[in-house]
């Protein structure tokens, strides 16, 4: 079958199918440029949660969602990077608090900010590329005050889907790297039969509040039975090329960091549906610590990409 892009419609919101192979994906730009549905067929390989509505409405993640301009959640209310000193207020910004009272997940959750740059296909694939210009929105600076524009892309071919952001510095100061991604994949079957495959070499020690301690131990890497373990795991130390799997008696979902993901985070809650390996840039809180914190140059730029492949068995 010849790769497509359609315009279609989700749950009342203009969304873009991309069509190759087997492989459907459905992408909504106006509602934070989220990767809704991932299907092989008839089969959802994304774990839906509450959806698209829930996502948009109270900020319930689901699908493959950007997690910008940091991953998983600050120490405080307040962070520094250089001479660059940020208080967060949830009244002046997008801010989005968790059950501890710590910003989560970025200031783009649904964003509606997007602007739809091009939907195309050609042999090889299907893509959507939408931008967003930070400086262009004083209640996203107001939290992150560093201009710059960035470019998500999302690219499915008949074996996967690829997802890239590049990030743009567009004034004189540089731009702290600290996002993320975080896909829900929901294989099907019986959670406790899955086999999954954990290419890391360190696991962080976390506080009761999900942050890390500074500590890390090392981390068994290698396959392993799923079964009713649990997890919401930082590792900051992964192996080269890592490749994140999860595998049925149906298929193998493979998750595969680009080389601009330093860590990552496995999130499998008990008795859930999905199992989430998601990409970072950067490890818990690094705006607040610096720790592992890169910073953009004004005249750079920055893309970090990884891949969901959907293998039979």
């Amino acid at each position: 079958m010849t790769p497509t892009t359609t315009e279609t419609m989700l749950d009342g919101t203009p969304a873009i199918e991309l069509r190759a192979g087997a492989l459907t994906a459905t992408v909504v730009p106006g509602v934070g440029m989220v990767v809704a549905s991932l299907r092989d067929g008839d089969d959802e390989l994304l774990g839906q949660r509450g959806g698209l509505a829930a996502y948009r409405e109270r900020g319930s993640s689901f699908g493959v969602p950007l997690l910008y301009p940091w991953a998983n959640r600050l120490s405080g209310l307040a962070y520094t990077v250089g001479d660059t000193q940020v208080v967060l207020d949830a009244a002046t910004t997008p801010l989005r608090l968790d059950a501890a009272g710590l910003p989560i997940h970025g200031l783009l959750t649904a964003s509606p900010h997007w602007e739809l740059a091009h939907a195309t296909a050609d042999a090889g694939g299907a893509e959507v590329m939408a931008t967003l210009d930070f400086g262009a929105h004083p209640e996203l600076l107001a939290g992150f005050p560093f201009p710059h524009a960035i470019a998500l892309t999302h690219r499915l071919d008949a074996g996967g889907l690829q997802t890239t952001l590049t990030v743009m510095p567009t004034g004189d100061v540089g731009v702290p790297i600290a996002f993320g991604f975080h896909p829900y994949l929901a294989p099907g079957g019986d959670r406790s039969a899955w086999l999954i495959d954990l290419p890391v070499e360190s696991h962080a020690l976390l506080d009761d509040r999900g942050l890390p301690t500074g500590q890390e131990e090392p981390a068994p890497a290698g396959p392993r039975l799923l079964g009713d373990a649990v997890y919401d795991d930082l590792y900051p130390v992964l192996e080269a090329e890592p490749e994140f799997a999860v595998e049925t008696a149906q298929r193998r979902l493979e998750v595969s960091f680009g080389p601009s993901f330093s860590c990552g985070q496995v999130y499998a809650p008990a008795d859930a549906d999905f199992i989430c390996f998601e990409p970072m840039t950067a490890p818990t809180d690094a705006l607040s610590t610096g720790t592992g914190l890169r910073i953009i140059a004004p005249g750079a730029s920055f893309a970090a990409s990884f891949r969901l492949d959907v293998l039979g068995i």
